[in-house]
């Protein structure tokens, strides 16, 4: 065999293995992307998409896989606008009970979503946020008539009964895990910054951001509307309540940005 047939055997040889090497290469990466993609619907991802293009087994497969994240997409949606409608209701019926809520947490609701943005809260956590405030008072649902709705003043064991509604909506929001990232508000409102409040004592920064964020907004928001049992408060009288209360009831910081926004 001459020098050159062993040229030729080989440069075929060669071509051959570079040959394998770009098709497994092009037959590998789409199934990468399909294995990634299919890691990250596991986790709940479910924006990701493959989009291979081609006719063969590999880019049918990624077709179907899309159409599945698509369609996940589509029933997450309806669940979620279940979920909210559910949430509208419950809040809905608090109001039936208690007129003294009738507007207030929808008021509070939008400016607690406006302190947020400005206190530098992520965006990916404003549905969770505003879902808290409308369940804030979900509690109350379990304190009996005749003191929720007392006219006069409440009796030491009477407002004892009333501070269980965090401790009631805790246990009741922990039975649906849709509602866990929504917890905080809900649970956490009264909790003080100097540690006095309840139902967990917490202080300062142990208590979650939003809550603080959201104590500011309830306080500020009861004190300027009319209640049954009295007129609103000017602002200027309780603007001058909540600065009193920073660095005892509320979050310094969070008393900061909301009168500067205020101005």
């Amino acid at each position: 065999v001459s020098d050159n047939d062993y040229d030729d055997v080989i440069l075929a040889v060669t071509g051959a293995l570079l040959l394998g090497i770009s098709l497994s290469k092009h037959i590998a990466r789409p199934i990468l992307r399909l294995k990634n993609a299919a890691y990250e619907i596991s986790r709940g991802n479910l924006e990701v998409q493959v989009e291979t293009e081609g006719t063969d087994e590999v880019a049918v497969l990624a077709k179907a896989f899309d159409e599945m994240a698509f369609s996940l997409r589509r029933s997450e949606k309806s669940l979620v606008s279940a979920y909210d409608k559910t949430i509208e209701g419950w809040v809905k019926a608090l109001e039936l009970r208690d007129r003294e809520t009738l507007g207030h947490t929808l008021r509070a609701a939008n400016l607690t979503i406006e302190l947020a943005r400005l206190m530098n809260i992520e965006e990916a956590e404003m549905d969770s946020i505003r879902r808290g405030v409308l369940l804030h008072d979900i509690g109350k649902m379990g304190i009996p008539d005749n003191i929720l709705l007392k006219p006069g003043s409440l009796e030491e064991w009477e407002r004892k009964i009333i501070e269980r509604h965090p401790t009631l909506a805790r246990e009741m929001l922990s039975q649906i895990e849709f509602l866990h990232p929504c917890m905080d508000i809900p649970t956490h409102h009264h909790e003080r910054w100097d540690g006095r409040g309840y139902p967990d004592g917490l202080v300062g920064e142990e208590i979650p951001i939003a809550a603080r964020i959201f104590a500011v907004i309830d306080v500020w928001d009861a004190l300027t509307s009319d209640r049954p049992y009295r007129k609103a408060w000017p602002e200027d009288v309780a603007r001058r309540y909540i600065e009193e209360g920073a660095g005892k009831h509320f979050d310094p910081r969070v008393t900061e940005v909301f009168f500067q926004w205020m101005q």
